[in-house]
């Protein structure tokens, strides 16, 4: 199965998954069991599917033939190349290339102007005219190519406008840019490109990330600290006949393999075997040759052989023009694509397993356990008036007061519910004023008064621990009221399922653990590229303080708004079975009651209410293996794998 066919099989998965949430929450809806809480969180769902990205970067220094491997994995079947592959420099700025439906095919260009803003490339995603668009032609390649060339563009400026966008220049190993004759640098005319393409494997929602080399990537931060970490794959590309270089071990240690980075979906290429394809050599010397280098720079960048993946992407992409089978074998390629599938799209399959999974699980036992519920009051009903056939009034009057009194004692402990809701209310009051961004918005401004008043360097470094120590002690208080509302959820559906029967199980459970590993992370980051004696002797105060908010503080934020909408999501959740089950119980106790008040008024109205009284517990009964079914539909397609893994797995 090819990589194309491996996406569409994915695709596909994901919309019968879609289509079974679709057919539950009709379900819910003509059986008049949804209610607006569970109707947004099913939304949410669906909204999450549709909008389901798998994001690959591709990231080596230059001229290692990345651009060639994107277009010879995505773009062969064009019949040339599209993106722009010569020697040296080609990919200029970080480039994306998604599709959009909701846009034209076309080019849009951040200017690299704004540098010299506070403004992430995020947040300029939501101004659309601050970017540059380029239309695309996707009848002809000719064109298409022509447009795509823009990503490569440069402009010529003075090293002080150079320094001022982010690229240090002169002579130096260290220098971004180089100083020529005339006293000016090339930098990048843009610093981000989008290129909106209707390509297919772009359409069922694969992303592509292209970086240029490892100097540029240092420029923008929010690649490391943000669009790279998130990726779901990453193909580090090394050249074979170089091996790892120091500039590729920089790239790999800095950015790749780095402590407390994510492990999973890197795969390493070694491109370009075929400047070891010697026609004096027998094809046996060739592949010993090539083995070497494999176990060599496996062992330079402490991986296993198998992890390293040696291709032609120029071999493959003219194999795949030219339809030369042997050729494509021999280029290796193949075996990569199954590779990047491999890693891909269960990695991705499980993320949405885990996701979709739970809060499925959840709603589809509250709805049960409703019916459920439903279904015990309604037997409990049934029996009582089966045991007044036959019997005088004063049985009845007897069981009317037994009722009476059991929905005086439900309604009494419904104090102890209220007095639930009241403390609960106190508890998510306290999560949220740690977990909350008005804390994080105070931490914020104290640090960077704090680091703009100081006049040592120990200042500014005691001033970006102090805001990961506190940014973190937050995050612990938050998790300690999170185990507390769950001890007291758990505690209150117990003693509720006990006392009243209620249908209840046990609340969902809620961790902060992965955003307190994104907090390590940035932390990781900021101690050694930002907080780091050097940094701090050789740059000056105010550009530090400025690349700290602006880059550091900017993510801490992002993954507080994550932890915030989540936690909110859990609290409703957490509370919604027990809310609907005391309504449930209620109306239950009522109709009982008024049940037997009528028997009571009019004894010949017995077998017509326990006959009418049969009809719905045959109708719920027949819910019940309805819904089990619809939920049973949807966990077939949750379990489901799209691919299995082969022996050679690069995960």
């Amino acid at each position: 199965m090819s990589l194309a066919q491996q996406f569409a099989a994915y695709t596909e998965w994901r919309t019968q998954l879609s289509a079974g949430l679709d057919v539950f929450r009709k379900w819910l809806s003509e059986n008049e069991l949804s209610d607006a809480q569970t109707d947004l969180r099913i939304a949410l769902l669906l909204e999450k599917l549709r909008e389901d990205r798998l994001h690959v970067a591709f990231v080596a220094e230059f001229s290692r033939g990345k651009s060639e491997l994107i277009n010879a994995i995505f773009f062969a079947d064009y019949g040339s190349r599209m993106l722009p592959s010569t020697a040296g420099r080609t990919t200029m700025c970080p480039t994306e290339l998604m599709y959009d439906p909701d846009k034209p095919p076309c080019i849009e260009l951040l200017p690299i102007q704004t540098r010299e803003t506070s403004t992430s490339i995020s947040e300029y995603k939501r101004f659309p005219e601050e970017w540059k668009v380029i239309p695309l032609d996707t009848e002809s390649a000719d064109a298409m190519q022509e447009a795509l060339r823009s990503v490569s563009e440069v402009e010529r400026v003075s090293p002080v406008v150079a320094e001022k966008f982010g690229f240090s220049s002169g002579d130096k190993q260290s220098a971004v840019v180089r100083l020529a004759e005339d006293g000016l640098v090339e930098i990048p005319r843009w610093r981000h490109a989008i290129i909106n393409f209707p390509h297919p494997l772009l359409k069922q929602g694969l992303v592509i990330l292209d970086t240029p080399g490892l100097n540029a990537i240092g420029t923008e931060p929010e690649l490391t600290l943000s669009l790279l970490p998130n990726a779901h794959a990453v193909l580090f590309i090394l050249a074979a006949d170089t091996g790892v270089t120091q500039s590729d071990l920089a790239i790999w240690n800095e950015h790749i393999g780095a402590p407390g980075g994510r492990k999973k979906g890197r795969i390493v290429v070694l491109n370009k075997i075929d400047s070891m394809w010697d026609e004096l050599k027998s094809e046996e010397e060739i592949n010993a040759e090539i083995t070497k280098q494999t176990n060599s720079c496996a062992w330079t960048l402490d991986l296993p052989s198998s992890q390293i993946f040696p291709i032609s992407a120029q071999k493959a992409l003219v194999a795949k023009i030219n339809n030369d089978g042997a050729l494509l074998k021999r280029s290796r390629l193949p075996d990569l694509e199954s590779a990047l599938s491999e890693v891909l799209i269960p990695a991705k399959q499980e993320i949405i397993h885990e996701n979709t999974g739970a809060e499925f699980a959840d709603i589809y036992m509250r709805m049960r356990g409703l019916l459920e519920s439903r279904l015990a009051g309604l037997r409990e009903q049934l029996g009582e008036l089966t045991e007044l056939r036959g019997k005088n009034k004063g049985v009845v009057e007897y069981m009317m007061g037994k009722v009476r009194i059991e929905k005086e004692e439900f309604e009494s402990g419904l104090q102890r519910y209220y007095a639930v809701r009241s403390v609960f209310s106190q508890l998510t009051n306290k999560l949220f004023g740690h977990l909350g961004l008005d804390a994080l918005r105070t931490l914020t401004s104290s640090t960077r008064a704090t680091m703009i008043e100081a006049t040592f360097s120990k200042t500014l470094s005691d001033a970006m621990k102090n805001f990961f120590n506190v940014t973190r002690a937050n995050l612990g208080k938050s998790d300690g009221e999170i185990s507390e509302i769950l001890a007291m959820m758990e505690a209150i559906y117990k003693k509720f399922s006990v006392e009243h029967g209620l249908k209840l199980g046990t609340p969902t459970t809620f961790s902060l653990i992965r955003y307190q590993k994104d907090i390590d992370r940035l932390e990781y980051w900021c101690d050694t590229h930002l907080n780091t004696m050097f940094q701090l002797l050789t740059h000056k105060k105010d550009k530090v303080t400025q690349k700290f908010f602006e880059e550091v503080a900017t993510q801490v934020r992002r993954a507080f708004e994550r932890a915030n909408r989540d936690a909110e999501t859990w609290l409703k959740a957490v509370m919604a079975p027990m809310e609907t089950q005391v309504r449930e119980h209620q109306i239950q106790l009522k109709r009982r009651l008024e049940s037997i008040k009528r028997i009571h008024q009019a004894t010949d109205t017995l077998e017509d209410r326990i006959n009418e009284l049969e009809h719905v517990e045959n109708s719920l009964v027949a819910q019940i293996r309805s819904i089990e079914k619809v939920g049973q539909g949807v966990q077939r397609v949750l379990k489901k794998p799209v691919i299995r893994r082969n022996m050679r797995s690069a995960a």
